[in-house]
């Protein structure tokens, strides 16, 4: 934790004890959580804590490179401290989101398509973002 204190330094970001909480719940979970969810598991420790604080954290740790954010298409964001480019699968039916450890974003980055997606759209590509979607083992399991 004293390597993110001095990365936020660094950059001229005050470092509080809530935005070191936000980020160690980050670190410390592979659920990928939104900002409610955040806000729930330090509201105990934390009450005097707002959720535009959490909302506020969240952005600044995501603009320095701390997390990444999750667009899964739920209508809100998820964040991941895993910041290196990874594949997602979410569960359609009870929201659960994963990392795909198996892969590397290099096992789906065929150079052909890629050069095809920049000639078709004009774009220079600088990254790209991998979700798969359908139904988590416990929902399939549970007949949800």
């Amino acid at each position: 934790m004293q390597a993110i204190e001095e990365m936020l330094r660094e950059k001229r970001i005050k470092v509080t004890p809530q935005r070191m909480a936000v980020y160690a719940v980050l670190r410390e979970t592979r659920r990928h959580p939104n900002v409610e969810m955040i806000y729930q598991k330090l509201k105990p420790s934390y009450p005097a804590m707002s959720l535009a604080t959490v909302y506020k954290t969240v952005d600044v740790l995501n603009k320095v490179g701390l997390i990444q954010e999750l667009n899964v298409g739920e209508g809100g964001l998820r964040y991941d401290a895993l910041t290196k480019p990874h594949p997602h699968v979410y569960c359609e039916t009870c929201g659960q989101v994963d990392d795909v450890e198996k892969f590397s974003m290099k096992d789906f980055q065929d150079d052909s398509l890629i050069a095809q997606m920049q000639k078709a759209t004009g774009y220079e590509l600088s990254s790209v973002q991998l979700y798969f979607y359908g139904k988590c083992p416990n929902c399939k399991e549970l007949n949800i």
